[in-house]
């Protein structure tokens, strides 16, 4: 006889810190949650997290469930999510109601933009890389690094994107860059297709 399938609502978020529904303080709360009582008291302003109900004496008193909410805030800022986005993921998540394709096409989106960040990063070491390598290491004070960074910057092009004469006295190459010392570096592809400084796959 096969077994019977019950189906289960997702978990709602946890009302304690580990058992126990009392309200803690400020420092417990950024003990059991591992979020500074800085980045609580900001949390707090900005409304992601529970405003502390105050005591006679002045301090801040949390509510259990809000030591859960700021667990909750510190994982999405490790994957990097921005306070606008942690603010959307909260309300679905609070939300008993949700469709769980909203969560994933927010989580999407979030990938698309740290793949442009990863590329973007990509291009500016790549770009810093081909700069050092023409460097002549020397006691002269000729520098291609000082050169890209005086440079004016057109408009609508950034550094990793800029013209053919974005360094000043360098080889442009299609494949191989020499050193000004006549060392041959890195292959690198100067000024390629719109002044990238790209690395050869033979580098």
């Amino acid at each position: 006889m096969g077994s019977a399938h019950t189906m289960t609502s997702p978990a709602a978020p946890p009302s304690d810190t580990g058992g126990s529904g009392r309200s803690v303080t400020i420092g417990q709360a950024a003990d059991a949650s591992g979020v500074s009582a800085k980045l609580i008291r900001y949390y707090e302003s900005i409304g992601l997290v529970p405003a502390a109900v105050r005591t006679e004496s002045g301090y801040r008193m949390y509510a259990a469930a809000g030591v859960q909410t700021l667990r909750f805030i510190k994982r999405a800022r490790t994957l990097g999510f921005s306070v606008e986005q942690i603010r959307h993921l909260l309300a679905l998540w609070h939300n008993r109601s949700r469709a769980s394709a909203e969560v994933r096409t927010l989580a999407l989106k979030h990938v698309a933009e740290l793949e442009e960040k990863i590329h973007a990063l990509h291009e500016m070491v790549e770009t810093l890389r081909g700069l050092a390598d023409h460097c002549h290491n020397d006691k002269h004070p000729e520098c291609p690094i000082l050169s890209e960074l005086e440079r004016p910057e057109r408009p609508g092009a950034s550094m990793t994107r800029a013209g053919p004469a974005a360094v000043p006295g360098l080889p442009v190459t299609g494949a191989v860059g020499q050193h000004p010392s006549g060392r041959t570096g890195r292959a690198l592809g100067l000024n390629k297709a719109a002044g990238v400084v790209t690395a050869s796959p033979h580098s």
